[in-house]
């Protein structure tokens, strides 16, 4: 036996050591879900209907929570498409592997819609004064794309203290405003979800208006668009939008009765340290760090856990 394969052979049972006392040491703590089921009901808010959006496509229902704080002129140039019936029977024309599904109008470049009376221009909102951000909670983990990092009412979000500005954050489920080179062109027409690993590089580049809180598989899961950028080409299917209701405008009967946890609830704090340091005995190592995008808001039928 040469020396190298020796040693290798000697190291296994310190490995195996190593491993055991790793595990013996890593404390068993309640997760993520068990420290959710423990919740009291005053951890959990109903979605505001003046603030919500139902997108109703084949296969159900897509939940669409807004953050007027964040894009206030944006989101009311939305509501305007949405109470004049601009989305109906419009599309998801572009699904692209592990970034975006996008819906609006397929025939933009050649027929386009009319808008109605919504606004052709909108002024950007990438990011917004800190004042309009009156709960923010800061998570202590550090980030690359942002000074501070922390949720605000539910949303992740991202700050720069210098700068007195703080912006959506580009997670999986956040629905932001297609647009074109000028800043000024995204009028809320052309919506998106991030489908994939958050591309966090769009941050402070295009206006986000909210997240998706219900019915996300029914978007990641289309089939792929074969055209560039996951655009679906002439004989591909695009999926319909049946139509897109603002929740105050459906009878309460109808509407989806769904929570989200308070993210300025102490419980809350608890999730995001169970997602940071998961106990064993399954987990050998704690990160002691968590991504913002990995520490999802718990969403619940209201009532239940």
């Amino acid at each position: 036996m040469n020396l190298s394969r020796r040693l290798r052979v000697l190291s296994l049972p310190a490995l195996a050591l190593s491993l055991t006392a790793t595990a013996a040491d890593l404390p068993v703590r309640p997760s993520a879900g068990e420290i959710v089921k423990s919740s009291r009901p005053s951890d959990w808010r109903p979605l505001d209907p003046q603030n919500t959006l139902y997108m109703e496509l084949p296969g159900g229902r897509v939940v669409i929570e807004l953050a007027p704080d964040f894009a206030p002129q944006t989101i009311a140039n939305i509501k305007t498409l949405v109470k004049e019936r601009y989305f109906d029977g419009l599309a998801v024309n572009r699904s692209q592997d592990n970034y975006v599904a996008q819906w609006g109008d397929p025939n933009a470049e050649t027929k386009p819609k009319s808008l109605g009376s919504a606004k052709t221009k909108v002024p950007a909102e990438f990011t917004v004064p800190m004042s309009n951000d009156k709960r923010f909670v800061r998570q202590k983990d550090v980030d690359g794309y942002a000074p501070q990092i922390g949720h605000s009412n539910g949303f992740p979000v991202g700050r720069d203290p210098k700068a007195g500005t703080t912006w959506l954050a580009h997670c999986y489920g956040m629905v932001g405003v297609g647009r074109d080179n000028q800043t000024d062109s995204g009028t809320g027409a052309e919506l998106y979800a991030v489908n994939g690993h958050a591309p966090r590089h769009l941050d402070r580049n295009i206006t986000v208006v909210g997240r998706v809180v219900s019915g996300m598989p029914l978007l990641a899961t289309l089939p792929r668009g074969g055209e560039t950028m996951g655009f679906y080409g002439p004989k591909e299917a695009r999926t319909p939008i049946i139509s897109v209701r603002l929740a105050a405008d459906v009878p309460e009967a109808e509407r989806s009765q769904l929570e989200v946890m308070r993210s300025e609830a102490p419980i809350y704090q608890k999730v995001i340290e169970a997602q940071r340091n998961r106990g064993g005995p399954w987990n050998k190592y704690a990160a002691n760090y968590v991504e913002l995008c990995n520490t999802a808001i718990p969403v619940r039928e209201a009532g239940k856990l």
